[in-house]
Order: structure tokens, then C-alpha cells, then sequence
């Protein structure tokens, strides 16, 4: 311990919002370089390095090949996919010394269909699947929660190459096989949900979460507990209760000074918030565009973007409402008479009369809906009913940390990535993308894996399995001793022979989440060792020589 380069922290640091930033900060393992960039120090290292060595058994046993890509990558293959101009501004774009444009690697779709492009001629060749474990870099516009949502990551990315699509749907299951292993193996529980391609695009795509608490995670998860349907956020649909909705007021105008948010006028009426018609106005590719939705729902941003099939979404400020002819807190129907843009959600169709704005300051009316097409825009809630079984919807956090993607020819039709079929016909491969966050595995497993004194890493990828403390100079010998024979016998562990307190060794193994410690203390004089197990707080008295034979029995 004394010459291991770890620098454990009284306190968390102050930027730290979840679990795994305070505890990884504060055990050690990583140290902040810049906004959303982290140090992985020694420790840290060996904890990725177990990961991956564990993603590379399973993608190599599930057929899989191993190659290298660059970092930076050139404008043109984006411009090829159509991309540059569409990624947004999470792309890090920068011009080399001859001022052509390239770009960090958020991602490989471009580079990986210009390798196949050229090595795949013929439909023998196929299916392939082939993969690397690379940094990546994101420009987020918010970094946070640590390595959970940093701008420079590790990352397992593969592509697949088949012939047609049925090929592609036996690779995203053998994918799907291999995820689950991989995650097993890290001692993580994972939910695989429907998610939003996002960037990436394609038809069809899954994420594989470790769920948590309520209180911690990063992404929303609604499932049915009795179909198993389960989803993100921004791609979870429901049905909504089937009962018409009707307001009591009479289909005029009404003063309402200074009343702006649905809960006051639903309490300056004295009706439920579900007879209210929310107005919010966007700015979707520099263009107004006005949503609706029932007053007790919300809009699903994602959706939304995808629905309109739009690059670049936010809310409209007031000087950009103002500017289109609507009245900021008091928008209502008057976008069909000035000719904007809109869009109305579904749960708009059982709204029978409404509140809405009046599109005058103060004032609100009631009315009757108009008839408009309706498409899912809104944010599923718990206790929705499923839409597969008509169960009520439960809801529960969680954190993404592999996804799987059915690109189809996304990428290969438009950069021209072409085989010979067995007719000799020139066909696109058809393609998938599989992804798994290397750092952001390690991180779940903190937030899956800890209590208030720190870490408890699965055995699998912990740093070290053990630690041998020794309570006095004069137990160092029996604590060499075994420390020698557990790193002869393939355990990896640590000595403490430093100079402190009992107290301090003690809080810096629970700490940094040894998956065992063997205290030599006042015991030894009887011949016995206490031996604790970080995962459940077991603690027992052994003799120093069953102690190899102690962590084999409990190891998971």
C-alpha cells in the first residue's frame, strides 16, 4: 500500500452529483482534468482493464473481430453519410495544419463503412462483425455525474455486415446473448428496453440498463411488471385512460390576471388540469413550431424531434414568441389563424371543451377542440396502462451502459458501400451497431455496488480482491506471509504496511472497496485472522491458512 499511487480524500468533491463521482474522486481512482475529462489513475486502470478484458472474451467467443480505428476522422466520410452538417454540436470539429476539416470520434459508423467498402466485395464474405475498444469524445453541452456523462469516454464499439435482414436479426440477438453475459460477468443486473436511436438512426434499437433507486440514475425506465414490455423515456408509449374530458365553463372568454401555469388556472377554475390545453412553443431548426398537449401531461422532447423529423430542437424564449404574434403564458389556438407551424399530441383527441390561452394577456376561453391530426408526443407516466397487456405502468431509474442498433443501409447506401449478391447484383450491406461504455460500466457498478463508507466492487472487476492489515509492526510478518500466498495463488492483493491507525487502514479498504480484507490483529496470538467480506459485511475468525480457500468460497 505504501507504493501504490493512490491518494485517497477526506471529503467528496463539490462538483460530485451521484454516487460513483463522489466515491471514485474520493477513493482515488479518477481525478477531474477538465469539464467532463477525467485522469483514470492507477486503480481506475485496472478496474477498465478488467472490463474490457471481459468484453473481448464474449465478443471474440460470439464471433466478433478486433480491429483499431482512428481517433480523428476526416469531414468527407461524414459528408458521405450525410451527417456533418446534421450531428449537432456535440461533433468537436477542428481543422488540421493544411485547414482540412476532421473531427473526434464521437462514433465509427462512417469509418468502419469505408473499411468494408473496401474489404467486403462479395456476399461470401459475410457475415462479419467487427469491433474496438476506443476513446471517444463528445462536446456535451452539459457534462455531469462523472464518468456517467463525461466528454471523453471508453468505449466497445462493433458492426455487423450482413446480406439481408435476417441476417442482421440473428447478429442482434447473438448480440443481445453476448450483452447480457458481458454484464453478468460484471455484476451488473440489466434491463434491456426500446430506446431512441438518436444520432445514430436506424429502425430498431434497445438499451441495456442497470437499474437503481429512484434517487440516482440518469435515464427514466417505464415497464410492465406483466409483460416485461419495458422502455426509456423518450421512447415509452402508453394508453391513456379512455374517458372523454369535458370542462363545466360555457364557451366563452374569461379574465384571469396574471394566471400562467396550469395548476393556478386549474385552481382559478376549480377544474382538473386534464380539461387544460398546454401551448409550448419551440424553436425546431431555427423555425417556430407550437406543441399541444393536455394540461396534465408533458411534452417528450425526443419525440417530439423525431416526430417533426427535426435536427435541432428548444423552447422558443419570450422575445420569439412574441415576435411569431402569440402571447407569452396565454397561447392558445391562435396559431391556426396566423398560419405557424403546429403539432398536437394524442391526448388532445378526448378533449371535448378545453381551457386554453386566449392569446391575450389575461385572458383564457373555453371551447371546443378542432379537429387536427394527433401523433405521440407526450411523456408516459406511471401508472399509464401498457399498450401491449393494458397493465398499469411502473417506472424506476436506471443507467445505460450498452446499446444495439439496427442500422439496415443507413450508412452503406448513401456512402456507396456495395457487395455482389449471388446474382451479381450490387446490394448495400445490411448493418448493425453494437456499443458498450467501458468507463460508464465501471461507473454503474459503483452506483449499483456501495454503501455510505464506499465501494464494493463486484470480484470480478475490482482492482485488487483483497487487502492484508496488518494492526501492529509486530504482525507484519504473519501479514507478508499471507499476502505472499494469495499472490502466488492468482489473487491479487494488497499489503497495507503503512505507518497509521488501525482506523485509517480500516476506512481506506471499505473505501476504495477491497472485495475482502484479513485484519492481523490480537487474534493472531490464537492463531486466527478476522476476515471480512465488503460485499454483505460478513466477519469471521480463521486460521491464516484457510484464507485462500475462504475468498474461492465466496467468490460470485
Amino acid at each position: 500500500m505504501s507504493k501504490l499511487f493512490v491518494q485517497t480524500l477526506r471529503e467528496f468533491p463539490s462538483d460530485a452529483e451521484v454516487v460513483s463521482h463522489k466515491m471514485l474522486a474520493r477513493a482515488g481512482f479518477i481525478r477531474k482534468l477538465s469539464s467532463g475529462i477525467y485522469n483514470y489513475l492507477p486503480l481506475m486502470w485496472r478496474v477498465l482493464r478488467k472490463v474490457e478484458a471481459i468484453v473481448r472474451e464474449e465478443m471474440d467467443a460470439a464471433g466478433a473481430q478486433e480491429l483499431l480505428m482512428p481517433f480523428v476522422q476526416p469531414r468527407e466520410l461524414w459528408d458521405e453519410s450525410g451527417r456533418w452538417e446534421v450531428y449537432g454540436k456535440e461533433l468537436m470539429r477542428l481543422k488540421d495544419r493544411h485547414n482540412r476539416e476532421m473531427c473526434l470520434g464521437p462514433t465509427h459508423e462512417e469509418v468502419i463503412t469505408a473499411i468494408a467498402r473496401d474489404g467486403i466485395k462479395s456476399y461470401k464474405q459475410m457475415p462479419v462483425n467487427l469491433y474496438q475498444i476506443q476513446s471517444k469524445f463528445r462536446d456535451e453541452v452539459r457534462p455531469r455525474y462523472g464518468l456517467l456523462r463525461g466528454r471523453e469516454f471508453i468505449m466497445k464499439d462493433a458492426y455487423s455486415f450482413d446480406v439481408d435482414q435476417d441476417g442482421l436479426d440473428k447478429e442482434y440477438d447473438n448480440m443481445a446473448a453476448a450483452y447480457t453475459r458481458i454484464f453478468e460477468r460484471c455484476g451488473l443486473a440489466t434491463k434491456m428496453v426500446q430506446s431512441d436511436s438518436g444520432a445514430i438512426g436506424g429502425s430498431v434499437s434497445h438499451e441495456f440498463m442497470v437499474i437503481t433507486d429512484q434517487d440516482s440514475g440518469e435515464d427514466t425506465v417505464l415497464y410492465c411488471p406483466e409483460c416485461g414490455y419495458a422502455a426509456n423515456s423518450e421512447r415509452a408509449v402508453s394508453e391513456l385512460e379512455p374517458e372523454k374530458t369535458r370542462s363545466t365553463l360555457a364557451p366563452k372568454e374569461y379574465h384571469t390576471p396574471d394566471i400562467k401555469s396550469i395548476e393556478d388556472l386549474a385552481r382559478h377554475f376549480g377544474e382538473p388540469t386534464n380539461v387544460i390545453l398546454k401551448s409550448v412553443v419551440y424553436i425546431v431548426d431555427k423555425k417556430p413550431v407550437v406543441a399541444y398537449i393536455r394540461g396534465d401531461r408533458e411534452i417528450q422532447e425526443t419525440k417530439l424531434k423525431n416526430a417533426l423529423g427535426a435536427n435541432e430542437i428548444r423552447l422558443a424564449s419570450n422575445a420569439e414568441i412574441e415576435e411569431i404574434g402569440l402571447v407569452p403564458g396565454f397561447i392558445g389556438v391562435k396559431p391556426i389563424e396566423i398560419g405557424a407551424q403546429m403539432i398536437v399530441d394524442n391526448s388532445v383527441e378526448g378533449m371535448e371543451i378545453f381551457i386554453a390561452g386566449a392569446n391575450k394577456k389575461d385572458y383564457h376561453v373555453a371551447g371546443k377542440i378542432w379537429a387536427t391530426p394527433t401523433c405521440d408526443i407526450g411523456l408516459a407516466k406511471e401508472n399509464d396502462s401498457c399498450v401491449h397487456c393494458g397493465a398499469a405502468l411502473k417506472v424506476t431509474s436506471g443507467i445505460e451502459v450498452g446499446n444495439i442498433f439496427k442500422l439496415g443501409t443507413k450508412y452503406s447506401a448513401p456512402m456507396n458501400a456495395v457487395f455482389l449478391d449471388e446474382n451479381g447484383k450490387a446490394k448495400p450491406y445490411v448493418m448493425g451497431c453494437y456499443g458498450i461504455g467501458i468507463s460508464r460500466t465501471a461507473a454503474a457498478a459503483v452506483e449499483a455496488h456501495h454503501d455510505e463508507f464506499g465501494i464494493k466492487w463486484p470480484y470480478a472487476i475490482a482492482p485488487y480482491h483483497a487487502v492484508v492489515v496488518p494492526v501492529s509492526a509486530e504482525q507484519m510478518p504473519v501479514a507478508q506471509e499471507i499476502y505472499e500466498k494469495l499472490q502466488a495463488a492468482g489473487i491479487e492483493t494488497v499489503l497495507d504496511d503503512r505507518d497509521e491507525r488501525p482506523g485509517v487502514k480500516f476506512k481506506d479498504a471499505d473505501l476504495i472497496g477491497f472485495p475482502f480484507r484479513i485484519t492481523v490483529g490480537k487474534t493472531i496470538a490464537d492463531g486466527l485472522v478476522e476476515f471480512k467480506v465488503r460485499s454483505n459485511g460478513e466477519m469471521i475468525t480463521i486460521k491464516p491458512e484457510e484464507v485462500e480457500n475462504a475468498i474461492r468460497a465466496r467468490i460470485i
